[in-house]
C-alpha cells in the first residue's frame, strides 16, 4: 500500500488517502481502532502508570509502563500517546478515556494554545507542553474522535486499563525498591 497524507493546517483538516497497490484507483478504507485509555499516580507527583486497550475488529492489544516521578495528567498524556505510537498505519480512532484534561486539551483547548503560542487562558505556559506538541503530531496521521467516560464508572475497559495502571505502579515501587 501506497500512503498519501495530505495536511491543510489552514483548514484544519487532515486527510490521508490510502491507494491499493494492486488497483491504485480503488481507495481502501482506514481501519477502525478503538483505544482505551488509563493513567494513575499515587502521590501526584509520585510513580505513576498507565494503561491501554487497543481494539480492531475482534484482536486486542494491551500496553502498559510506569514512570518513577510524574504527574496523573502526564501518566493520561502518555497512555493516549503509547496507544497512538502503536497504529502502523492511518486509521479511524475512536479514544474513550476518563480524562476530560485529554478530550478537552484535544478538542477544545488546543487549537487557542496553539493561537497564543502554547500559553493558556491565564497567560502561562502550557503544562505537559512537550506531551501535548507529541500527541498533536501523532493525531495528525488519523481520524480521531475523543469519548470521555466517567472514570470508575463500571466501564469494563476503562476499569481493565485502571488495573493495568495501577500494576505498573507496583511494578515500578519495586524496581525502584532494588536500587
Amino acid at each position: 500500500m501506497v500512503y498519501v497524507v495530505n495536511l491543510q493546517r489552514s483548514q484544519k483538516l487532515f486527510t490521508v488517502l490510502i491507494l491499493n497497490k494492486r488497483n491504485p484507483l480503488k481507495k481502501v478504507d482506514k481501519p477502525h481502532v478503538e483505544i482505551f485509555t488509563d493513567g494513575a499516580c499515587s502521590g501526584n507527583p509520585g510513580v505513576g502508570g498507565y494503561g491501554v486497550i487497543l481494539r480492531c475488529d475482534r484482536k486486542e492489544k494491551e500496553i502498559s509502563g510506569c514512570s518513577p516521578l510524574t504527574t496523573n495528567n502526564r501518566m493520561e498524556l502518555t497512555a493516549v500517546i503509547k496507544a497512538i505510537e502503536a497504529l502502523k498505519m492511518p486509521c479511524k480512532v475512536k479514544v474513550v478515556t476518563d480524562s476530560n484534561y485529554v478530550v478537552q486539551g484535544m478538542t477544545l483547548w488546543i487549537l487557542q494554545w496553539l493561537k497564543n503560542n502554547w500559553k493558556n487562558a491565564q497567560k502561562k505556559e502550557v503544562i505537559n507542553r512537550d506531551l501535548w506538541e507529541k500527541l498533536l503530531h501523532l493525531s495528525k496521521l488519523h481520524e480521531i474522535e475523543w469519548v470521555w467516560i466517567k472514570g470508575h464508572g463500571g466501564h469494563t475497559e476503562n476499569e481493565r486499563c485502571d488495573k493495568l495502571a495501577r500494576f505498573e505502579i507496583k511494578r515500578c515501587r519495586k524496581e525502584m525498591n532494588k536500587l
